[in-house]
C-alpha cells in the first residue's frame, strides 16, 4: 500500500469510528474497501470481496457488449463429473470464473475448480465453498485460459458458467454468460436463463438460451416463416422466423445454420432496398444481436443504437438461435418500421468475418409470397427462394429449347421419308409438326425473354454472361422466324443457300441456348438444388446426342443395304435415301421413346424449380 493509500484509510477510518453509528459503519466499510481498490485495483487477482457482484470496483461502468467467450468440453454432467471449462478473446489483464445455478444467477458458487496454468490463474474460495473461482495472478496479458470444474454431490440439475474479465483498468466486463451444463434428463425450465446484474449498464438484458425454439404454437400464437415447410426449427437445415404478440411488443426467434449470420429484413417490395433489418451474427461463437438499415444492394451498416431488448441467443448442434423482443411502434426511429403494418419478409443467411463483417448471403433470401402483418392473425407460412418470374422464365424457356426444339429437329432431319406421303392441312405432316414445334419455340422464348426485364426493372449486373447469351439467343430465333418466312421453293437457285443459312442459324442458336441455360442454372434467383442441374443438363445433352447419334448410324446401315443410291436426293441437311424409309417402324420407335425422355427431363426440372 503506497502512502496516499494508507492515510486515507487512517483519515476515513478515524472518521467512521467517532462520528458514524454503527448501522451505517458496514456501508462506510464497504466504500473505504472500493475507494481503496480505486487506488490500487486487484492486480495479484484476490478478489473475494467481489465473490457475489462479479464487479470490479473500478470506479467505471462495465462494457455492454461482451468479446469474450467461454467454452465447454461437455454440457452434460454427473456429480464428480469434472468439465473442461475455457475462456478466450482478445488480451486482457484480469478475470473471475465461477459457476451457478443457472435457475438462480445471484446464489452463491457452486462446485469447485482445479488449475491447469498454476503461473497464470489461481484458487479462490467464495462463501462456503473451497475452491470456487478462479482468478488471475498478476496483471500479466493473457488471451485464453483454461481450468477444471468438478461438480458437487448436491449440484442443481443447471449450472452456468459466468466470467468477469478486464482488459484494463476502466474496461471491463462483468458475468459474461457462458454455456449451461445439465444434469442428465434434467428437465429444462419453462423460461430462458438471463443473466442478471444490476451493475450491467447494457441497453438490453443478454441471456442464454437452453433449449432450442419450439414451432407448436406456430399457426396458434405465433406468426412463423419456415423452409422447407413444417421444418423443425432445432435443425440446422431448419430456416426459422416467428413473432408473438405480447401487449405493446412483439417477441422474435430466429433459427438456422450456426455458421455465420442470420438475417431478416421487413420490405414494402421484393427488392433488397430501404428495409428494416435484424441480424444475429456470430462472432467466434459469441452472438451479437443488432438492426441495421439496408440502402440498395449495398452490405448494412449496423446500428450504434441497438432498439432491442430480452435479447438471448443460443449456440448447439450446428444451430444458431436468437430471439428479442422490440416495441410495436418506435417513434424516435424513423429506420424502424411500424410491427402493426404488412410487409413482405425477407429471411437469409451468409458467412461472416473475424471481427465481426458480414458478407453477401450465398443463396437466394427466402421471401415471402405476399405482404404479411406479423402483428395480426397467427400463420404458419413459407416462402419462396425464387421469384414467381424467374421461375416461369427457366421453365418455358425449358420446354421451348429442351423439348419443343429437340424434337422438332429431330422430325425434321429424320422423319422426311417416314411422313411424306401423310399430309396435316395440306402439308406434308413432317413440316407441319416442324413448324409448329418452332413456333412454339418462338413463342415461349419471346414471353419467357421479356420476364426477367419486368422483375428487374430493367438490365441485370449480376447475372454474368447469362443475359448478354440471352439477347443472343433471341436475336437469332427472330432472325430464324423472319428467314423462314422467305423460304424459297424446292427446286429455287437459292435453296441451297437457303438450307445452309437455315441449318446454321438454328444449330447456333441451339448450343447457345443450352450455354445459357446452364449458365442460368447457377444463379442464385432461380436457387436451383446443386448440382442437380448440372447433372440434369449433361444428361440431357448426352440424352439428345446419343438419340441423335442412334438414328444416324440407322440411315447409314439403310444406305448400305440399298442398291441403288438417288443421289439427286441427297442434300446438304441431309443423307437420306429412298431405302431408309424401310426402317419408319424403328424411326417411330425411337422417337416415341425420345419424346417420352424429354417429358421426363421436362418434369424433373418443373418439379425441381417449383419444389415439388
Amino acid at each position: 500500500m503506497n502512502e496516499f493509500s494508507k492515510m486515507v484509510l487512517i483519515s476515513l477510518s478515524g472518521s467512521f469510528w467517532h462520528k458514524m453509528e454503527l448501522p451505517s459503519l458496514a456501508s462506510g466499510f464497504w466504500m473505504l474497501i472500493c475507494f481503496y481498490v480505486s487506488v490500487n485495483g486487484y492486480p495479484n487477482g484476490r478478489v473475494r470481496e467481489a465473490c457475489m457482484s462479479m464487479i470490479p470496483c473500478h470506479g467505471s461502468s462495465p462494457q455492454p457488449s461482451p468479446v469474450h467467450i467461454i467454452a465447454v468440453n461437455w454440457t452434460e454432467f454427473k456429480p464428480g463429473d469434472t468439465i473442461e471449462v475455457h475462456l478466450s478473446g482478445p488480451d486482457f489483464e484480469g478475470f473471475f470464473i465461477q459457476a451457478r445455478d443457472a435457475e438462480h444467477l445471484d446464489s452463491p458458487a457452486v462446485g469447485s475448480f482445479i488449475l491447469f496454468d498454476r503461473k497464470h490463474s489461481q484458487l479462490l474460495t467464495c462463501g462456503r465453498t473451497k475452491n470456487s473461482a478462479v482468478s488471475h495472478t498478476s496483471k500479466a496479458k493473457k488471451s485464453d485460459v483454461k481450468v477444471y470444474w468438478i461438480a458437487p454431490g448436491n449440484a442443481p440439475k443447471h449450472v452456468q458458467f459466468l466470467a468477469t474479465v478486464v482488459k484494463k483498468y476502466k474496461t471491463y466486463w462483468v458475468k459474461i454468460p457462458g454455456p449451461v451444463v445439465s444434469q442428465p434428463n434434467a428437465p429444462f425450465p419453462t423460461t430462458p436463463l438471463y443473466v442478471t446484474s444490476e451493475a450491467i449498464s447494457t441497453s438490453h438484458s443478454v441471456s442464454y438460451l437452453t433449449k432450442p425454439f419450439n414451432a407448436s404454437d406456430c399457426g396458434i400464437m405465433k406468426f412463423c416463416i419456415r423452409n422447407p415447410s413444417n421444418c423443425d426449427p432445432g435443425s440446422a437445415s431448419c430456416l426459422f422466423l416467428s413473432f408473438q404478440l405480447q401487449k405493446s411488443s412483439v417477441l422474435i426467434e430466429m433459427s438456422g445454420a450456426s455458421e455465420g449470420y442470420l438475417a431478416f429484413a421487413l420490405s414494402y417490395d421484393q427488392w433488397m432496398g430501404d428495409d428494416d433489418a435484424y441480424l444475429c451474427i456470430n462472432e467466434d461463437h459469441h452472438v451479437t444481436v443488432s438492426t441495421a438499415y439496408l440502402k440498395g444492394r449495398r452490405p448494412p451498416v449496423l446500428d450504434s443504437e441497438n432498439a432491442l431488448e430480452d435479447v438471448s441467443w443460443r449456440l448447439a448442434d450446428g444451430v444458431l438461435q436468437c430471439s428479442f423482443r422490440r416495441s410495436i411502434h418506435l417513434a424516435a426511429s424513423k429506420e424502424r418500421f411500424n410491427l402493426d403494418a404488412s410487409y413482405y419478409i425477407f429471411l437469409a443467411a451468409g458467412e461472416a468475418g473475424e471481427g465481426g463483417p458480414i458478407y453477401k448471403h450465398h443463396r437466394q433470401p427466402l421471401i415471402t409470397n405476399g405482404m404479411y402483418n406479423v402483428t395480426g392473425v397467427p400463420q404458419d407460412i413459407g416462402g419462396s427462394r425464387s421469384p414467381r418470374l424467374i421461375k416461369a422464365h427457366g421453365a418455358l424457356m425449358f420446354v421451348a429449347w429442351i423439348t419443343a426444339v429437340s424434337i422438332g429437329v429431330i422430325v425434321a432431319r429424320f422423319f422426311k421419308p417416314v411422313w411424306s406421303h401423310s399430309f396435316l392441312f395440306g402439308k406434308e405432316m413432317w413440316f407441319q409438326v416442324h413448324r409448329m414445334l418452332m413456333l412454339t419455340t418462338v413463342t415461349l422464348t419471346s414471353i419467357s425473354f421479356v420476364l426477367p426485364f419486368i422483375y428487374r426493372g430493367g438490365w441485370s449486373k449480376q447475372a454474368g454472361f447469362h443475359p448478354y447469351l440471352g439477347c443472343t439467343v433471341m436475336a437469332l430465333t427472330i432472325f430464324q422466324l423472319i428467314m423462314a418466312g422467305f423460304r424459297p421453293s424446292l427446286h429455287a437457285p437459292r435453296r441451297q443457300l437457303f438450307n445452309w443459312f437455315h441449318w446454321s442459324t438454328g444449330t447456333t442458336a441451339r448450343i447457345l441456348a443450352v450455354v445459357t441455360m446452364f449458365l442460368g442454372m447457377d444463379l442464385p434467383a432461380l436457387d436451383l438444388p446443386d448440382p442437380w442441374d448440372t447433372y440434369t443438363m449433361i444428361g440431357f445433352v448426352a440424352w439428345h446426342v446419343g438419340i441423335d447419334v442412334l438414328l444416324e448410324i440407322h440411315s447409314y446401315c439403310l444406305i448400305r443395304k440399298a442398291e441403288l443410291i438417288e443421289d439427286d436426293r441427297v442434300q446438304i441437311l441431309q443423307s437420306l435415301t429412298s431405302a431408309e424409309a424401310e426402317g419408319h417402324l424403328f424411326k417411330q420407335i425411337v422417337l416415341t421413346i425420345y419424346v417420352c425422355g424429354n417429358i421426363v427431363f421436362l418434369i424433373a426440372f418443373l418439379a425441381a424449380v417449383y419444389q415439388i
